[in-house]
């Protein structure tokens, strides 16, 4: 029977199986070890579970466990070496860009550090991106700002609608930007954001009204072609909602 592994206190490391068996399993066994690394259940500088021990608990082969593994080296969360196991790296080397990293690691920020840290992110691109808009946008462009603005009105009774629509206006600007790294980025970061309860908080009619001024004042300047105005325009809109969101859930905003 293969030794159990232990982490940097030389505790048993516990690996829970799956109630069910998925059908892509070496994609299902690296998200499962993915966030039970980000979770902290297994430290860094621990070193993960021999190959019999995680075949064993996720009922798989040696190739699919290798398999697994190897995706987690590529995303920067552990480092396997011949003769010393595979190591859990420090959270400084994971690869925050990868979703399934980045989706894990929001889910278990309690205390919303990455989340401010992606909001300032957010709101330093975005701005940069509706200041952009502000010069290249067609006019094509600014009659769909328009149209979205009136949908978002008429939605603001109805947050879970608002909430979608407010994605695509805010897409619609970096469209129109036509930065198309700075809008990858930012889709990326905000698809997984948009998974956490304590991102998204409760958002009812009132906060949507109060965003949608926001977007009204952001569609004002990119309508009057002011590239500054337009950037500071978005940047506090960013901000404001994520300070109305985040409140209520830990202390005061740090961004």
């Amino acid at each position: 029977m293969a030794k159990a592994s232990t982490g940097s206190a030389g505790e048993p490391l516990a690996l829970k199986p799956w109630p069910k068996r998925p059908a892509r399993l070496a994609q299902a066994v690296m998200e499962s070890l993915t966030d039970t690394i980000v979770s902290g259940a297994i430290p860094p500088g621990s070193t993960l579970p021999v190959e019999p021990e995680l075949c064993e608990t996720f009922g798989v082969s040696r190739i699919t466990i290798r398999e697994a593994v190897k995706s987690l080296e590529s995303k920067g969360l552990v480092l396997a070496r011949q003769g010393y196991g595979t190591t859990v790296t420090p959270p400084e080397e994971w690869n925050l860009l990868d979703p399934v990293v980045l989706a894990a690691t929001v889910q278990h920020d309690d205390d919303l550090v990455v989340l401010d840290q992606l909001v300032d992110i957010r709101s330093t691109l975005e701005a940069q991106m509706a200041a952009q808009a502000a010069e290249l946008a067609t006019e094509e462009d600014l009659r769909a700002f328009e149209r979205l603005l009136g949908r978002l009105d008429e939605e603001t009774a109805v947050p879970t609608q608002f909430i979608e629509t407010d994605v695509v206006f805010h897409d619609r600007i970096m469209q129109a930007s036509h930065n198309r790294l700075g809008r990858s980025i930012i889709r990326i970061l905000h698809a997984q954001a948009r998974t956490a309860f304590l991102y998204n908080g409760a958002p009812d009619t009132a906060a949507c009204e109060r965003a949608n001024a926001e977007h009204r004042a952001v569609a004002e300047r990119l309508l009057a072609r002011d590239p500054d105005g337009a950037a500071q325009a978005m940047a506090a809109h960013i901000q404001t909602a994520w300070s109305r969101r985040r409140l209520p859930n830990v202390g005061s905003p740090t961004s």
